[in-house]
Formats: C-alpha cells, structure tokens, sequence
C-alpha cells in the first residue's frame, strides 16, 4: 500500500481546498469532490445499516458493496482512473433479479419504513441517488466513465428491492402510501 498518514490533519485545506488523487488541488465544493464525497456519505450509510443487523446473504452483498463504493470514489477522485466494471454491475443486477423474483408484484408506492434495518436501507437508497445525480452533473463537465452512473443507479435499485426484502424479514411489512387518505 502506498502511503499512509501519520496525522490526520495537514492544514492543506484550511484555504478551502482539497487534493485530488492526481495530486491536482480544486475546490471543496467542486463537482468532482461533491461526488466522490456522497459516494463516502453512501457507504458511511450502508455501514449504518449492516449494524442495524441484516441476514448473512445480505451482509455479505453490502460488504461487497462497501468495497466497491470505496473503489468508486477512488475513480471520481482521480480524474481518468478506472475502477468499476461492467462485471461489477452484472453482478448487481443478478444480485436485485435474485431478491426482487421472490417480492410480490408492486401495486402501490412504498414509503420509507417497515422496521430499523428498511429504514436504514431506504436512507443509503436516497443518498447512492443523490449520489448519482452529483455524478450525472460532474459528468456534464468533466469525463466520467458511464460505469461509475451506471452502477450508482443498479445500486440504487438494488437498495430499494432489499429495504422491501427487509421489511418483510423483519416483521413489519412494507408501508405503503395510502393516496385516497385525503379523501
């Protein structure tokens, strides 16, 4: 491994800047970092959410998953680096078929819910979008390899599909948006 920091703070950003993986300096509030910095937020979320305590198969997927976001910011901060795969997002499409052909059909929206570890769940869902979208805008002004959007957005899919699963493991069953209440 390369270096390794002997202290946590260098100083070097206390003008507002930040470096990137390059070694180019930019602004903390650059596209690129914004990016990068929600892929961190989202796999700070999806940590949150293994210690709610999930089943073994989905613990192993999310673990999985954690290493791969944490490639993935690699990527994002260090402009022209590859690191997500094509293979990567088939195995998180095989992974959502897999879970999603045991779910009933959906008939209503899904609120965010159904016991702690759906809840946590359904909150790194919303961040790996948000995720996606600082993706998508870095993508529009920089070079961003289509992989990177790509497998924010199975991802994204794969967490709703496992909040569902969840919900049901765990007892408490989806909430679903009731829209005649006003009625």
């Amino acid at each position: 491994m390369g270096n390794r920091l002997s202290r946590i703070y260098t100083r070097t950003g206390d003008d507002g800047s930040t470096g990137l993986g390059d070694g180019t300096r930019v602004g903390k509030d650059a596209l690129r970092v914004a990016a990068y910095g929600t892929v961190d937020e989202a796999n700070s979320t999806i940590g949150l959410l293994l210690a709610a305590g999930v089943p073994d198969d989905i613990r192993d997927l999310l673990t999985t998953v954690q290493h791969q976001l944490f490639d993935l910011g690699g990527e994002l901060c260090i402009p022209g680096h590859a690191a997500i795969e094509n293979a990567d997002i088939d195995a998180l499409e095989a992974r959502l078929d897999q879970y999603n052909d045991d779910l009933p059909a959906l008939k209503d929206f899904i609120l965010p819910g159904g016991g702690e570890a759906a809840a946590r769940c359904h909150v790194a869902r919303t961040v790996v979008r948000r995720a996606e979208r600082e993706t998508v805008a870095l993508s529009r002004t920089d070079a961003v390899r289509p992989q990177a959007v790509r497998y924010l957005n199975r991802l994204s899919d794969l967490l709703f599909v496992l909040a569902r699963v969840l919900a049901r493991a765990d007892g408490h069953g989806e909430v679903l948006w009731r829209h005649e209440r006003r009625r």
